[in-house]
C-alpha cells in the first residue's frame, strides 16, 4: 500500500522552533511506522519561500530574498537532520520544479472557468499572509499577531471558492461520496463544517504589487498569492508536471498534518482547488494543537522560543522526539517546559527504559557469561517446590508475555488514531512491567537456587526488550538500534511489523549480549 504523508511547508522567514519540530517529528514517527508495516512511504516536508513577509525579512537582514531563503532552508534541513527526520522529499517553493507545477495547476483552474478578474478591497495581515474579514478581527486586530491588518485595495484575480461549497460539504459528511475526505480531530471537523454551512466567498489568488512570488501563467503581471502557491507543493513535489508515474503512485495524500491555525487553507481552499483541477482529494487532514511554554504562548518578544538544537543539546535527538510527543494529547493545546521534560526524561527513559537494559545486560553477563539462556525446563511435579510456587512463576511469565502483546496492539491502535501520547505510554508501560518482573523474580536469588528458572527469567527479559526496541524505533530510532545492539538481536527492517518481528518467541538462538552495558539515557540533573 502507498502511504503519502506531508507536513506543511514551513514559512522561511526565520529558523525553525519546536512548534515546527512537533509536527515534523509526528510525521516522521508515522512514516517510520508505515515503513515497518510494509507500506510504500513518501514523507514530504519543505519550506514556503515567497510572499510579502519573506521579502520584508530579507530586507531587514540586508539580503535579497533568494539568498535569504537559501539560508533559512538550510537551517531547516540541519534541524531535521539533528532530529533524525527521515523525509523522502524536501520541497522549496523557489525551485524550478515547483514553479512549473504552479503554472500548470493555475492554468487548469483558469481553463475550468474558476478564475476571474475583479477588485479586492479589505484587510491583509502580512504576518498571516492572508486576507481577513472584519468578523475575524478582535478589536480591529489580527487575533494571531495582535496588530492591525493593512487596508488593501487592487485589481487582481479571484478563485470561485463559492462554487465548491456544496461539494465540500458532501465530501466531508458522506463517506460514500467519490470526493470524501476526513478532517480530524472531531472539533476541527466541526469547525470546518461550521464555516462551510455559513457560506463561502470567492478568494483573491494574486497580488498586483508584490514581485517576490510566481507570476500567474495567464497574466504574468500578477503574482500568485503565497498560500495558493504553497498548497500546490503537495503535488509539485511528487511529479505533478515532470514525473507522472510517481504522481500516480502516491497521489492522493493519505495524510496532511499541520497545526490548527492553517486548517482553513488545507480543509477548504485546497480541496476546492483540487476539485477545480480535476484531482482527487487528500484522504485525511489532521490539525493538532498549539504549544505554550510555561503557560505562555511562544514569542520572540517574551524570549521563550525553544529551538530544536537546544532540545537536542540537552536531551539528545531520540529523547527530544519522545518528549515532545508524550507531553500531552496530539490534537489538543498543551504546555511544555524544560523542567517538565527533564522530569519525564528521568522517569520514563533513564529510570525505566535505560535502567531495564542496563540491569538485563549486566545479569546475563554476570550469571550466564553473556549468552542468553534458553528457557529452563518445566519443574517436575515431584520437585521440592509447592504447586502454588510453580503456578506463581507461570503467572508472572504469562503476565509479562501478555504485557508485551498488549503493548504491540496498543502501538498499532494508537498510531492509527494519531494518539502519540498513548503510543509512548505503551513503550513506557512495557518497560515498567519488565522492571517489575525483575523485582518479582529476583534473578540474583535464582542464580544461587534455581538455574533452570533463572534461564527462563533472563530469556523472557531479553525477549521483552527485543520487542520493546522494535516498538520504540519510530520514536527513538538511534536508541532502539543501540538497545538491539546491546541485546545482540537484529532490529527489524521495512515490512517486518506485518510479519513476526513483534510476536513473542522470535529471539534468535545463541544470542549474546554486549560485554558490558552502555548507558542508554544518562540521568539528568533537575
Amino acid at each position: 500500500m502507498h502511504y503519502f504523508i506531508t507536513t506543511p511547508i514551513y514559512y522561511a522567514n526565520d529558523a525553525p522552533h519546536i512548534g515546527h519540530a512537533y509536527t515534523t517529528i509526528a510525521a516522521d514517527v508515522l512514516a517510520r511506522y508505515h515503513r515497518r508495516v510494509g507500506d510504500d512511504v513518501f514523507f514530504l516536508t519543505g519550506t514556503d519561500e515567497h510572499g510579502a513577509k519573506i521579502a520584508e525579512a530579507a530586507r531587514q537582514a540586508g539580503m535579497d530574498p533568494q539568498t535569504f531563503t537559501d539560508r533559512i532552508a538550510e537551517e531547516y534541513r540541519a534541524a531535521w537532520g539533528r532530529l533524525e527526520i527521515s523525509h523522502d522529499g524536501f520541497i522549496r517553493t523557489t525551485s524550478p520544479r515547483h514553479k512549473d507545477a504552479v503554472g500548470v495547476f493555475l492554468q487548469r483552474l483558469y481553463d475550468a472557468g474558476d478564475v476571474y478578474r475583479g477588485r479586492y478591497e479589505g484587510f491583509y495581515c502580512v504576518g498571516c499572509e492572508r486576507f481577513l474579514t472584519e468578523d475575524e478581527l478582535v478589536s480591529g486586530l489580527c487575533p494571531l499577531h495582535n496588530r492591525p491588518p493593512v487596508p488593501y485595495a487592487e485589481d487582481n484575480y479571484f478563485f470561485r471558492l463559492s462554487r465548491y461549497q456544496d461539494a465540500l460539504i458532501r465530501g466531508l459528511t458522506n463517506p460514500a461520496d467519490p470526493n470524501h475526505y476526513e478532517v480530524d480531530p472531531p472539533a476541527r471537523r466541526n469547525e470546518v463544517l461550521g464555516k462551510l454551512n455559513v457560506g463561502l466567498s470567492d478568494i483573491s489568488i494574486s497580488r498586483a504589487t508584490l514581485t517576490w512570488g510566481i507570476p500567474l501563467p495567464f497574466d504574468p503581471g500578477q503574482t500568485t498569492y503565497v498560500w495558493v502557491d504553497a498548497l500546490i507543493n503537495y503535488v509539485s513535489a511528487i511529479g505533478y508536471v515532470d514525473d507522472p508515474a510517481t504522481f500516480q503512485r502516491y497521489w492522493p495524500a493519505n495524510l496532511h498534518l499541520m497545526a490548527k491555525d492553517i486548517l482553513w487553507f488545507h480543509a477548504i481552499v485546497w480541496p476546492a482547488m483540487l476539485l477545480s483541477a480535476g484531482l482527487a482529494l487528500p484522504r485525511r487532514i489532521y490539525a493538532h494543537g498549539f504549544f505554550t511554554i510555561g503557560g505562555q504562548k511562544m514569542s520572540k518578544t517574551l524570549g521563550n522560543i525553544i529551538l530544536p538544537a537546544e532540545l537536542v543539546e540537552r536531551f539528545g535527538a531520540d529523547a527530544s522526539r519522545y518528549l515532545l510527543l508524550s507531553e500531552f494529547p496530539f490534537g489538543t493545546d498543551g504546555d511544555v517546559s524544560l523542567e517538565s521534560m527533564t522530569a519525564r526524561y528521568n522517569a520514563d527513559l533513564a529510570n525505566d527504559v535505560g535502567n531495564l537494559l542496563n540491569r538485563t545486560v549486566a545479569m546475563v553477563n554476570r550469571y550466564c557469561q553473556g549468552a542468553v539462556p534458553e528457557p529452563g525446563p518445566a519443574a517436575p511435579k515431584d520437585d521440592d517446590r509447592k504447586d502454588d510456587d510453580r503456578k506463581d512463576d507461570d503467572r508472572k511469565d504469562e503476565d509479562l508475555r501478555g504485557s508485551a502483546q498488549q503493548a504491540v496492539a496498543e502501538m498499532h491502535r494508537a498510531l492509527g488514531a494519531l494518539e502519540f501520547h498513548a503510543a509512548t505510554a505503551a513503550i513506557r508501560g512495557l518497560a515498567t512491567r519488565a522492571n517489575k518482573y525483575v523485582d518479582e523474580t529476583a534473578p540474583w536469588v535464582l542464580a544461587r537456587s534455581d538455574r533452570a528458572r533463572l534461564g527462563t527469567v533472563l530469556h523472557n527479559l531479553v525477549e521483552t526488550e527485543r520487542i520493546l526496541s522494535e516498538l520504540a524505533w519510530p520514536f527513538l530510532p538511534s536508541a532502539s538500534e543501540e538497545m538491539a545492539s546491546q541485546l545482540g538481536v537484529p532490529l527489524g527492517v521495512a515490512g517486518d511489523w506485518s510479519g513476526g518481528a513483534l510476536a513473542w518467541g522470535q529471539l534468535p538462538v545463541r544470542t549474546r549480549v554486549a560485554a558490558s552495558p552502555r548507558p542508554l539515557f544518562p540521568k539528568l540533573l533537575t
